[in-house]
C-alpha cells in the first residue's frame, strides 16, 4: 500500500494522463542514445569492471563480481575423484534444466541419443520461468525474418555476430508452431490468429505471448514433454567442473549432490551447458529479476577448460525492476506492460522518454532522471524509482484490459495493497540478463570439440542489447540445435581417458600470473546472501 505522502504524488499522474492520451512520446536521435548510454548506463562505470588476468580472454573486461569466480580455484581441487568409475555413462549430458536444457534434451532425444538431464534445482527452476513479456518471431504478414534480423542488430549497436542472428530469426516461425504442437497456449483472436504486440526496439508487431506467464507456459510445456519422452533427469545436482579427455575435447563433468555433497562423475560422448545467466551476483549492487540459481556457473566451467568468452563487459537492466513495496524489489515488470501503452513518468507526472525505446537506452534514461535530474521518488526504505503509468493501458484499450492482459502483474502487486487499473507502479531498473557468454557457432558449439552451450550462458547473438523477447527465442533456437547436433555428433565420438589437467593448469596460470584468489572457489552454486559476521555467531 502506498504511503499518504506518495498517495499525493501519484495525484500529478492521474492530472497528466488525458494530455498523454493518444500522443506519442518523441524517440531518441541516435547521437542522443549514445550520449545517454555513455553517461549513465552501468556498462560505462569503469569501476564495475577489471581485465581478465588469466585464460584465454585474458585483458577483456568483466565485472567486478564476476571476476572473483574467475580468479578462484575450483571445487574438486582437493577432491578425491575416480575418474576410472563413472557414476553416469551417456550419450549427450544436459546440465541445466531452463528451457534451453529442457529444448537440448528433447532435441537430443529425439535424434536417437541416450540422454541425461541434471539440474541444481527443481527442473524447471530457472529465468525461463520467470520470463513474462513474449517470444518474437516473424509470421505475420506484414513482417519477416529479414526485418526482424534488422531489429535484432539494430538493438545489439550492430555488434551481434550476423550468423548467429540469421539463425535466431531464422529458426523463430518454427519455434512457435513447434511450441504450439507440443500444447504452448499462446494467446489468440476469436478467429484463432495469434496475438501480436510491439516490444521496445521492434519495428513489427511480433511478440507472441501467454498473457504475462509466457515463459511459465513455455517451460510448463517443455517440462512435461522431456518427462514423458523418458528422458532421464537428476534434479538438486550440480555441475562443478567440466571434464575433457586426454585430446582436450569435452568428455562429460564432475556432478555434486547438493544433499549429501557427494562428487560424481559423468561421462558422456557431448556436452551441452545451459546453466543460465548470473543475475545473482548482484552486479554493482543492483536488485535481481533473476532466479536463485543464476550464479554464471557455466562461464567459470567452461572458461577454465578454455572455452572462449564473447561480450562479458556488457549486461542488460531491465528498466522496469519494482522499487516498492520493498518485499518484491526487483521483481521483473514485465516490458508487456509498456507494449500495451503504459508510460514511464517522473515525480512531477511528466514522461521524459519514450515508453519503447531499446532496454538499454531506456534503462540509462530512467538513472539519469534519477541521478542527474532528481525527479525520482523516494521510497520510506529510502530507493528510488520512476512511475509506470499502468492506468493508461484500460483508458487505451477498455476497461479489463489489465486484468485479462496482465492477471500476473495484477496479482502480484495487490498483494500488498495497490491496484495498478487505478494506480501506477514504482520502477527502477534492476540486472535482469547476461547479454555476453561463451562463444558458440550456429549448431551451439564452442571452440572445444564436443562442448556445447545454449541459453543465457552463450554470448553472440545479441550483441551488446537484447531486445524483448529474443531471450525466450534464444534458448529454444539453440537449444533445439544444439541437442540437435549434439546427438548427430556423438555418433562419431570415439571415447577416452578422462581428465581434470586443465583445471590444475588453469591454478598454475593463476599463480603464475600472482593471482590472490582469497581462498575463494567456484563455481559459486548458490548465492551468498547472509553477512560473515552473522555467520560467525
Amino acid at each position: 500500500m502506498y504511503t499518504p505522502e506518495m498517495k499525493e504524488l501519484i495525484k500529478k499522474v492521474d492530472q497528466t494522463r488525458p494530455s498523454r492520451l493518444g500522443k506519442d512520446f518523441p524517440r531518441m536521435e541516435p547521437d542522443q542514445k549514445q550520449d545517454v548510454l555513455k553517461n549513465f548506463h552501468p556498462d560505462h562505470i569503469a569501476s564495475g569492471f577489471k581485465p581478465l588476468p588469466v585464460g584465454v580472454n585474458k585483458g577483456d573486461r568483466v565485472p567486478l563480481e564476476m571476476a572473483e569466480l574467475f580468479e578462484a580455484r575450483s571445487l574438486i581441487e582437493n577432491a578425491d575423484l575416480d575418474l576410472n568409475t563413472f557414476d553416469y555413462d551417456v550419450d549427450v549430458l544436459v546440465v541445466g534444466g531452463g528451457g534451453a536444457g529442457a529444448a537440448a534434451a528433447l532435441l537430443a532425444k529425439e535424434n536417437g541419443a541416450d540422454v541425461l538431464l541434471v539440474t541444481k534445482l527443481r527442473f524447471g527452476d530457472s529465468n525461463t520461468m520467470m520470463a513474462q513479456g513474449g517470444i518474437q518471431a516473424a509470421d505475420k504478414e506484414n513482417d519477416s525474418p529479414t526485418t526482424h534480423y534488422l531489429d535484432v542488430m539494430g538493438g545489439g549497436h550492430y555488434t551481434n555476430i550476423p550468423e548467429l542472428v540469421r539463425a535466431l530469426v531464422s529458426d523463430a516461425p518454427l519455434v512457435i508452431k513447434w511450441l504450439e504442437d507440443l500444447g504452448t497456449m499462446f494467446d489468440k483472436k476469436e478467429d484463432s490468429t495469434m496475438v501480436t504486440i510491439h516490444g521496445g526496439g521492434t519495428s513489427r508487431k511480433r511478440m507472441h505471448s501467454a498473457r504475462d506467464y509466457t515463459g511459465a507456459e513455455i517451460m510448463r510445456t517443455l517440462r512435461d514433454e522431456t518427462l514423458n519422452k523418458g528422458v532421464k533427469v537428476v534434479e538438486f545436482c550440480t555441475a562443478v567442473e567440466l571434464l575433457l579427455d586426454e585430446d582436450g575435447k569435452a568428455a562429460g563433468c564432475v556432478l555434486q549432490n547438493l544433499e549429501t555433497e557427494e562428487f560424481l562423475v559423468a561421462r558422456a560422448k557431448t556436452v551441452i551447458f545451459a546453466t543460465g545467466g548470473s543475475g545473482r551476483l548482484h552486479f554493482q549492487g543492483f536488485p535481481t529479476t533473476n532466479h536463485t540459481g543464476a550464479t554464471a556457473d557455466g562461464l567459470v566451467m567452461g572458461y577454465r577448460a578454455g572455452a572462449k568468452l564473447a561480450f562479458m563487459d556488457t549486461i542488460q537492466y531491465h528498466p522496469t525492476g519494482a522499487a516498492y513495496p520493498p518485499q518484491i524489489l526487483g521483481l521483473l515488470i514485465t516490458e508487456k506492460v509498456r507494449g500495451l501503452g503504459a508510460t514511464p513518468l517522473n515525480i512531477d507526472g511528466e514522461q521524459f522518454v519514450y515508453h519503447l525505446e531499446p532496454r538499454d537506452v531506456a534503462a540509462a534514461s530512467i538513472i539519469r532522471e534519477c541521478r542527474e535530474r532528481k525527479k525520482g521518488i523516494i521510497t520510506p526504505t529510502g530507493m528510488v524509482g520512476v512511475w509506470l503509468d499502468a492506468p493508461l493501458i484500460d483508458h487505451i484499450h477498455g476497461e479489463g484490459t489489465i486484468e485479462k492482459q496482465l492477471p500476473a502483474m495484477h496479482r502480484q502487486f495487490a498483494r500488498f495493497g495497490i491496484d495498478i487499473r487505478k494506480e501506477p507502479m514504482l520502477f527502477y531498473p534492476a540486472l535482469h540478463y547476461q547479454n555476453g557468454g561463451l562463444l558458440i557457432d550456429e549448431n551451439g558449439m564452442s571452440n572445444i570439440e564436443n562442448f556445447y552451450v545454449a541459453g543465457e550462458n552463450a554470448g553472440g547473438m545479441h550483441g551488446r542489447n537484447r531486445l524483448m523477447g529474443n531471450s525466450l527465442l534464444d534458448i529454444i533456437v539453440f537449444g533445439r540445435r544444439a541437442g540437435m547436433h549434439a546427438a548427430e555428433k556423438c555418433r562419431e565420438v570415439k571415447l577416452k581417458k578422462l581428465s581434470v589437467e586443465h583445471v590444475k593448469n588453469y591454478h598454475d596460470e593463476l599463480e603464475k600470473n600472482g593471482v590472490d584468489t582469497g581462498g575463494r572457489v567456484s563455481p559459486m552454486v548458490l548465492p551468498h546472501y547472509t553477512h560473515r559476521e552473522v555467520l560467525e555467531v
